[in-house]
């Protein structure tokens, strides 16, 4: 066992120390030798030698194989991760029959082809979410045939890759075909509610319908002669004139009312920041709605989240996003939404 541990040593050290040889031809010659090897030394010893390969554009191909398709995660995960040599076809064939460690590490490549993503998408479960936030990872259309079914059962699958860059138009058209699962946690219950959050101001009730007949002549108006902006909407925010900023922004996000409704009294400011986004407006303006719509405070970091999401979320992919929160939206406010179900209008 020693010996073959020293042979193995002085092999990788041939490897990485010999960059003046052919190193497509040295490594066909030792690969055999590797192979050998690799079933007669410690498992700590193909931890360190899978490290090694992992970091060389050109490895023995058999032994590469062997240690990246190896059921020790700390075996194969280094290969899986970092290795150039693996082909996408090596690491196709590994992601079919791999375990969830092997899998995440696939994913995490800073590249990924699309056949090796359509292998792991066969595998389902959180690896999709995985592919679709890494922004190296390249769907075909099978893939993306694939991820639309899925979003049929998974809300967080179709919220991911409708907010990705670079999704096609079809795919997110087809994505707000979909009726998707549940994406909210179960609310807490009564006795669960933290003091602090208990004593939070509650959310304003949605206006009235006879408020929303009222409001909805001068929003109008004001949006045909182009004064429905960033200042008449931050003095609605501001006021408190509820009937006027909800109106506001479902005729600047082409959203339904009941749509903004939601999402203003959602605990999680994201579809609101969306809505704004998709609404033209700035960030100030975003921010003074949030800080205004009652509830709790947004905390720091909360502020910080929230002014990210604006700042890096694309303006069409805003406005598909409001479109997508339609139709993700409860259906329990049916009843009242059907008061203002004509109000949104589309620009």
């Amino acid at each position: 066992m020693d010996r073959c541990a020293r042979i193995l040593s002085g092999i990788m050290q041939l490897l990485t120390g010999n960059r003046d040889r052919s190193q497509e031809l040295l490594a066909g010659v030792v690969d055999g030798v590797l192979l050998r090897l690799t079933g007669r030394v410690e498992p700590s010893a193909l931890v360190q030698l899978s490290n090694t390969l992992a970091e060389l554009t050109v490895a023995p191909p058999e032994t590469l194989r062997r240690l990246a398709s190896h059921d020790d995660p700390d075996v194969a995960c280094p290969l899986l991760l970092k290795s150039q040599a693996l082909t996408a076809a090596d690491l196709a064939t590994i992601a079919a029959a791999c375990g969830e460690r092997h899998q995440r590490a696939i994913a995490a490549r800073p590249s990924i082809k699309s056949e090796v993503a359509e292998a792991l998408i066969k595998r389902g479960g959180p690896i999709c979410l995985l592919l679709i936030n890494n922004p190296g990872t390249q769907f075909s259309e099978a893939a993306y045939a694939a991820l639309i079914a899925m979003s049929e059962q998974d809300g967080e699958i179709m919220k991911a890759l409708a907010l990705r860059p670079g999704t096609p138009d079809l795919v997110i058209r087809k994505l707000l075909a979909v009726s998707p699962g549940k994406t909210a946690p179960a609310k807490p219950t009564a006795s669960a509610v933290a003091p602090a959050q208990a004593t939070a101001p509650a959310r304003p009730k949605p206006p009235s319908a006879a408020a929303y007949a009222s409001a909805r002549p001068e929003i109008v108006a004001l949006s045909r002669v182009g004064k429905l902006n960033d200042s008449t909407v931050n003095r609605f925010a501001i006021r408190g004139e509820t009937a006027n900023l909800f109106t506001a922004l479902s005729v600047l996000s082409g959203a339904p009312i009941e749509i903004v409704e939601h999402v203003m009294i959602d605990d999680d400011c994201e579809g609101l920041v969306m809505a704004c986004r998709a609404s033209r407006l700035n960030w100030a303006t975003t921010l003074a709605i949030l800080s205004n719509r009652g509830g709790a405070r947004l905390s720091f970091a909360e502020r910080e989240r929230a002014q990210h999401m604006f700042e890096t979320l694309l303006l069409s992919t805003s406005q598909w996003t409001v479109r997508w929160g339609e139709i993700a939206a409860s259906a329990s406010t049916s009843v009242q939404g059907h008061r203002g179900a004509k109000m949104g209008v589309n620009r």
